[in-house]
């Protein structure tokens, strides 16, 4: 049962949620992130071999992404939350000691690796914790704010790794990394973990992963609310990566592009802090969500001008703000028992349509503008708002 807001206890919340938000920003606090391209190229490697690598690290997460999370419904997530960080940690250690291919490769193996075993086990562990402690109704405030927690750890990372760099080279970034990720594992430990662990007759993470997809074929509130989570997450995830290109597209000094990066990121982290009064949304609320932020995306794009990516920042406030209601509503709807291999699931589901944006930008972007490719873009996002209303039309008329 869950309890009274005056009745949670408020210890227990507050230590969840403190190392939550500690975990998050460490996680993204890393000062490798702005130039690991460039040591790439400092090293000799050709422009293929680069994007070798890229493939390499989307390749491990595509196949370690599932298993990892049926894993983490068969073991302790807080261990896996710990192990993850490490593994990152010697990929990091790889790159800046002994800089080469090989060593970049299994780097971005051990990145996709650690990556992998927390992705699904935090959104589980966080979800159940506060369900012990009966403040589930709390999860998509505590989610948003862990969003804005790791857009900080981002932005703070481009912060300083101009100075530090300045400084030591990547010796002294890769050093602050390690040292970052030190953190992360260290504040993974102190995540409480109550959940007893099921019997699994000895099958292990494969039977979870059977149930967990019988489950979704089953069920169709949990298999629309999984779907849903990759048609609102992965166009304008996608479309984040082209964000410098489509800056600079209107003409502004090359100095100026990471200013109006930043403005983007703030309005994403703007969406994350609304999650919890938005929560309230139904169906139909989150359909014009959804319509409201593709519309702004499509005239911010097509504008071309300072105002149009404003309204680009804004429409990504209002698609980050989306993507963390679609994962209530899919935390919602599944059990403890398969809570972190679902949310893997979707995840992957995520990866993919994403590397499908990818390849559809990339065709749309051999004739067009990128501002209006993004315009373009925006209409899957008009399709999934129809389709949410029709779904609940139907819904209505049963």
């Amino acid at each position: 049962m869950t309890l009274s807001p005056a009745r949670v206890p408020a210890t227990g919340v507050r230590r969840l949620t403190t190392t939550l938000y500690g975990y998050a920003f460490l996680d993204d606090f890393v000062l490798l992130y702005p130039v690991y391209a460039l040591l790439f190229a400092d090293t000799g490697l050709s422009l293929w071999q680069i994007s070798s690598l890229f493939a390499l690290w989307s390749v491990t997460g595509v196949l370690l992404e599932v298993p990892s999370g049926a894993w983490a419904d068969t073991a302790s997530r807080r261990r896996l939350l710990w192990i993850g960080p490490l593994l990152t940690a010697a990929g990091f250690a790889l790159w800046v000691a002994v800089p080469s291919y090989g060593a970049f490769a299994a780097g971005f193996v051990l990145w996709g690796a650690g990556g992998a075993l927390g992705s699904g086990a935090l959104e589980a562990l966080v979800y159940d914790e506060l369900d012990h402690l009966g403040a589930a109704g709390r999860y998509a405030r505590v989610m948003g704010r862990a969003r804005a927690a790791r857009l900080t750890g981002t932005v703070a990372s481009l912060g300083l790794a101009g100075p530090v760099f300045a400084q030591g080279g990547y010796a002294a970034v890769g050093a602050a990394s390690l040292l970052a990720c030190a953190l992360t594992a260290l504040t993974a430990t102190r995540f409480p973990e109550h959940r007893v662990r099921p019997e699994t007759g000895g099958e292990g993470w494969a039977a979870t992963l059977r149930t967990g997809l019988a489950q979704v074929r089953r069920d169709r509130s949990v298999r629309g609310a999984l779907l849903l989570v990759p048609a609102v997450a992965a166009v304008w995830g996608a479309l984040d990566e082209y964000t410098p290109l489509l800056v600079r597209e209107i003409g502004v000094a090359e100095a100026t592009v990471p200013y109006l990066i930043m403005l983007l990121w703030a309005g994403a982290t703007v969406g994350s802090l609304l999650a919890g009064p938005a929560e309230r949304l139904g169906t139909t609320g989150f359909a014009a969500l959804l319509a409201g932020a593709a519309l702004v995306l499509a005239v911010g794009g097509a504008s071309r001008s300072l105002t149009g990516i404003a309204l680009v920042g804004l429409a990504f406030a209002g698609f980050q703000l989306a993507e963390v209601l679609a994962d209530v509503r899919l935390q919602h709807r599944i059990d403890e028992s398969r809570r972190a291999t679902l949310t893997s699931v979707a995840s992957l589901a995520t990866e993919l349509a994403t590397v499908a944006t990818f390849g559809a930008y990339a065709l749309l972007g051999a004739g067009l503008s990128h501002g209006t490719v993004f315009a373009v873009l925006a209409v899957p996002y008009l399709m999934t708002a129809l389709a949410l209303l029709r779904a609940r039309a139907a819904t209505a008329r049963r």
